[in-house]
Protein backbone atom coordinates (compact mmCIF):
# COMPACT_ATOMS: atom_id res chain seq x y z
CA UNK A 1 0.00 0.00 0.00
CA UNK A 2 2.98 2.11 0.91
CA UNK A 3 5.70 1.18 -1.14
CA UNK A 4 5.39 3.40 -4.59
CA UNK A 5 7.39 5.98 -6.26
CA UNK A 6 4.95 8.78 -5.10
CA UNK A 7 5.56 7.93 -1.58
CA UNK A 8 9.33 7.31 -2.18
CA UNK A 9 9.23 10.51 -4.09
CA UNK A 10 7.77 12.31 -1.27
CA UNK A 11 9.84 10.88 1.28
CA UNK A 12 12.61 11.75 -0.03
CA UNK A 13 11.41 15.48 -1.12
CA UNK A 14 11.08 16.00 2.52
CA UNK A 15 14.20 14.83 3.61
CA UNK A 16 15.95 16.77 1.16
CA UNK A 17 14.02 19.97 2.44
CA UNK A 18 15.11 19.32 5.96
CA UNK A 19 18.88 18.93 4.73
CA UNK A 20 18.44 14.58 5.60
CA UNK A 21 19.96 12.29 3.42
CA UNK A 22 17.78 9.73 3.74
CA UNK A 23 19.39 5.84 3.65
CA UNK A 24 17.44 2.96 2.18
CA UNK A 25 17.05 1.45 5.74
CA UNK A 26 15.86 4.81 7.14
CA UNK A 27 13.19 4.42 4.21
CA UNK A 28 11.94 0.88 4.93
CA UNK A 29 11.41 2.05 8.60
CA UNK A 30 9.34 5.17 7.85
CA UNK A 31 7.15 2.68 5.59
CA UNK A 32 6.69 0.07 8.31
CA UNK A 33 5.89 3.03 10.43
CA UNK A 34 3.48 4.12 7.61
CA UNK A 35 1.59 0.65 7.59
CA UNK A 36 1.54 0.14 11.43
CA UNK A 37 -0.22 3.66 11.72
CA UNK A 38 -2.54 2.44 9.09
CA UNK A 39 -3.49 -0.55 11.08
CA UNK A 40 -3.13 -0.72 14.99
CA UNK A 41 -2.87 3.05 15.12
CA UNK A 42 -6.18 3.71 12.96
CA UNK A 43 -7.94 0.21 15.07
CA UNK A 44 -7.15 1.91 18.33
CA UNK A 45 -8.17 5.40 17.34
CA UNK A 46 -5.09 6.90 17.94
CA UNK A 47 -5.25 8.55 14.55
CA UNK A 48 -8.30 8.96 12.42
CA UNK A 49 -9.92 6.64 9.84
CA UNK A 50 -9.75 9.30 7.03
CA UNK A 51 -6.38 9.24 7.49
CA UNK A 52 -5.48 5.79 6.50
CA UNK A 53 -4.96 6.72 2.96
CA UNK A 54 -2.11 10.32 3.42
CA UNK A 55 -0.42 8.63 6.08
CA UNK A 56 2.95 9.27 4.04
CA UNK A 57 2.16 12.79 2.51
CA UNK A 58 0.17 13.82 5.47
CA UNK A 59 2.36 12.77 8.41
CA UNK A 60 5.48 11.51 7.68
CA UNK A 61 6.74 13.85 5.45
CA UNK A 62 5.20 16.05 7.04
CA UNK A 63 7.15 15.24 10.30
CA UNK A 64 10.52 15.02 8.77
CA UNK A 65 9.89 18.77 7.64
CA UNK A 66 10.31 20.14 10.89
CA UNK A 67 13.82 19.22 10.64
CA UNK A 68 14.35 21.89 7.76
CA UNK A 69 13.83 24.41 10.92
CA UNK A 70 17.31 23.32 12.78
CA UNK A 71 20.74 24.09 11.42
CA UNK A 72 22.63 21.63 13.38
CA UNK A 73 21.75 18.10 14.76
CA UNK A 74 20.01 18.04 17.49
CA UNK A 75 21.76 15.61 20.37
CA UNK A 76 18.44 15.46 22.13
CA UNK A 77 14.57 16.25 20.71
CA UNK A 78 11.44 16.43 22.93
CA UNK A 79 8.23 15.90 21.05
CA UNK A 80 5.55 17.73 23.07
CA UNK A 81 1.90 16.37 22.24
CA UNK A 82 3.51 13.65 20.57
CA UNK A 83 0.33 11.07 20.56
CA UNK A 84 1.45 8.34 18.18
CA UNK A 85 4.89 9.72 18.12
CA UNK A 86 4.20 12.32 15.10
CA UNK A 87 6.75 14.42 14.11
CA UNK A 88 9.09 12.08 16.80
CA UNK A 89 8.96 9.11 15.15
CA UNK A 90 9.96 10.17 12.09
CA UNK A 91 12.48 12.22 13.42
CA UNK A 92 14.05 9.43 15.71
CA UNK A 93 14.29 7.58 12.41
CA UNK A 94 15.90 10.09 10.41
CA UNK A 95 18.08 11.40 13.50
CA UNK A 96 19.57 7.95 14.82
CA UNK A 97 22.38 9.65 16.61
CA UNK A 98 19.48 11.95 18.76
CA UNK A 99 18.25 10.81 21.86
CA UNK A 100 13.76 11.45 21.32
CA UNK A 101 11.70 12.09 23.69
CA UNK A 102 7.66 11.58 23.19
CA UNK A 103 5.38 13.44 25.72
CA UNK A 104 2.00 13.21 25.88
CA UNK A 105 -0.45 13.35 28.16
CA UNK A 106 -3.02 10.32 27.61
CA UNK A 107 -2.18 6.98 29.14
CA UNK A 108 -3.67 4.96 26.18
CA UNK A 109 -1.47 7.14 23.42
CA UNK A 110 1.44 6.29 25.52
CA UNK A 111 0.52 3.05 25.04
CA UNK A 112 0.65 3.12 21.84
CA UNK A 113 3.81 4.91 21.14
CA UNK A 114 5.50 2.40 23.08
CA UNK A 115 3.85 0.07 20.96
CA UNK A 116 5.26 1.81 17.85
CA UNK A 117 8.52 2.40 19.29
CA UNK A 118 9.20 -1.67 20.04
CA UNK A 119 7.55 -2.77 16.51
CA UNK A 120 10.07 -0.31 14.95
CA UNK A 121 13.15 -1.67 16.92
CA UNK A 122 14.10 2.21 18.15
CA UNK A 123 16.57 2.53 20.86
CA UNK A 124 16.94 6.12 20.54
CA UNK A 125 13.26 6.84 21.86
CA UNK A 126 11.57 7.05 24.86
CA UNK A 127 7.92 7.70 26.01
CA UNK A 128 7.01 9.61 28.52
CA UNK A 129 3.42 10.28 29.95
CA UNK A 130 2.95 13.74 31.37
CA UNK A 131 2.58 17.29 30.72
CA UNK A 132 5.15 19.89 29.20
CA UNK A 133 4.93 22.54 32.11
CA UNK A 134 6.49 19.76 34.68
CA UNK A 135 9.16 18.37 32.48
CA UNK A 136 12.84 18.36 33.95
CA UNK A 137 15.92 19.47 32.15
CA UNK A 138 16.86 21.18 28.83
CA UNK A 139 16.67 19.85 25.12
CA UNK A 140 18.13 21.01 21.72
CA UNK A 141 15.09 20.97 20.43
CA UNK A 142 11.43 20.90 21.24
CA UNK A 143 8.99 20.32 18.89
CA UNK A 144 4.97 20.74 18.99
CA UNK A 145 2.71 19.19 16.61
CA UNK A 146 -1.24 20.71 16.57
CA UNK A 147 -0.67 20.16 20.59
CA UNK A 148 -0.73 23.59 21.76
CA UNK A 149 -1.40 26.82 20.42
CA UNK A 150 1.72 28.64 18.77
CA UNK A 151 1.57 31.08 22.48
CA UNK A 152 1.24 28.91 24.61
CA UNK A 153 3.51 26.47 22.62
CA UNK A 154 6.64 29.29 22.79
CA UNK A 155 5.74 30.28 26.13
CA UNK A 156 6.48 26.62 27.42
CA UNK A 157 9.46 26.03 25.12
CA UNK A 158 11.21 28.44 26.46
CA UNK A 159 12.72 27.09 30.25
CA UNK A 160 13.28 23.71 28.29
CA UNK A 161 15.38 24.44 25.47
CA UNK A 162 18.91 24.12 25.89
CA UNK A 163 22.03 27.28 24.53
CA UNK A 164 21.02 28.07 21.25
CA UNK A 165 18.07 25.32 20.96
CA UNK A 166 15.00 25.63 19.44
CA UNK A 167 11.26 25.09 19.36
CA UNK A 168 9.34 24.31 16.48
CA UNK A 169 5.56 24.43 16.36
CA UNK A 170 3.83 23.54 13.49
CA UNK A 171 1.00 26.20 11.86
CA UNK A 172 -1.27 25.19 8.93
CA UNK A 173 -1.16 23.15 5.83
CA UNK A 174 -3.42 25.55 4.01
CA UNK A 175 -2.84 29.22 4.16
CA UNK A 176 -0.42 31.31 5.51
CA UNK A 177 -0.81 32.03 9.08
CA UNK A 178 -1.66 35.59 10.55
CA UNK A 179 0.42 35.60 13.49
CA UNK A 180 0.72 38.30 16.17
CA UNK A 181 3.34 37.42 18.46
CA UNK A 182 6.55 38.66 20.51
CA UNK A 183 9.45 36.38 20.74
CA UNK A 184 9.83 35.95 24.62
CA UNK A 185 13.25 37.80 26.14
CA UNK A 186 16.75 36.35 24.56
CA UNK A 187 14.71 34.15 21.56
CA UNK A 188 14.34 35.04 17.81
CA UNK A 189 11.02 33.99 15.73
CA UNK A 190 10.23 33.17 12.19
CA UNK A 191 8.05 31.66 10.40
CA UNK A 192 9.40 29.35 7.79
CA UNK A 193 7.13 28.53 4.40
CA UNK A 194 7.18 24.95 3.57
CA UNK A 195 6.37 24.92 -1.15
CA UNK A 196 3.68 23.22 -1.88
CA UNK A 197 6.10 21.30 -4.28
CA UNK A 198 7.82 19.18 -1.37
CA UNK A 199 4.28 18.41 0.58
CA UNK A 200 1.09 17.87 -0.38
CA UNK A 201 0.16 21.01 0.27
CA UNK A 202 1.95 24.43 1.14
CA UNK A 203 3.25 24.49 5.02
CA UNK A 204 4.49 26.65 7.41
CA UNK A 205 6.56 26.32 10.64
CA UNK A 206 7.12 28.90 13.31
CA UNK A 207 10.63 28.93 14.99
CA UNK A 208 11.55 30.01 18.08
CA UNK A 209 15.51 30.15 18.46
CA UNK A 210 17.01 30.62 21.79
CA UNK A 211 19.49 33.39 21.53
CA UNK A 212 20.62 34.38 24.64
CA UNK A 213 21.48 31.75 27.29
CA UNK A 214 21.68 34.12 30.03
CA UNK A 215 18.26 34.12 30.78
CA UNK A 216 18.31 30.89 31.90
CA UNK A 217 20.36 31.92 34.40
CA UNK A 218 17.37 32.38 37.08
CA UNK A 219 16.47 28.76 36.51
CA UNK A 220 18.93 26.44 37.92
CA UNK A 221 17.22 23.24 36.77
Amino acid sequence: MFHGKHHDDRLQKAALRAGIDLTPAQGEQLIEFARWLSTEAVDAGGIGPDEGSRIVDRHLADSIIFASAWDRTPADILDIGSGVGLPGIPLAITHPNATVTLLDRSRERCRLARRAVCVLGLENVSVEQGDALRVVGRRDVVTFRASLPPVSAIEAAVPLLSDRGCAVVGLSRTTEPRLSLTSPPGTTLDLLHIDEGVLDSPAWLLRMTLTNPRILDSDPS
